[in-house]
């Protein structure tokens, strides 16, 4: 049984860093499509960054130059460092897993099957 566990969310201030982790279980984050995406208070799911099985990396224009996405293998985890925060990050970031990525639909929450219960980010400025 897959179980995505996220962690690292808080409270910070806007121009601060944070780096969020999602621990895996039941599959390997080595080989598997895994994304993060956030979803604000009366906000869509909102699509942030994608690390392939293949080891490509997309980022969504947000995220761009503030945003990084990593896997650790040997302690099968997903990471987002995030900084330069700003009031716009606010949201509740969610770590998300499938077998593998289809680049057209990467950035589409329906592309994975596996998702975590969420980290929350407040960012105040």
């Amino acid at each position: 049984q897959v179980q995505l566990v996220e962690s690292g969310g808080a409270s910070v201030q806007a121009g601060g860093s944070l780096k969020l982790s999602c621990a895996a279980s039941g599959m390997t984050v080595s080989s598997a499509c895994m994304a993060w995406f956030r979803q604000g208070i009366g906000k869509e799911r909102e699509w942030v960054a994608v690390f392939s099985g293949s080891g490509w990396v997309r980022l969504a224009d947000s995220a761009k130059g503030r945003f990084t996405i990593s896997k650790d293998v040997a302690k099968n985890m997903l990471y987002l460092q995030m900084n330069s925060l700003n009031a716009e990050d606010t949201a509740m970031y969610y770590c998300a897993a499938s077998a593998w990525c289809i680049t057209t639909t990467s950035s589409d929450p329906h592309g994975f099957s596996y998702w975590g219960q969420g980290t929350q980010v407040t960012v105040s400025s």
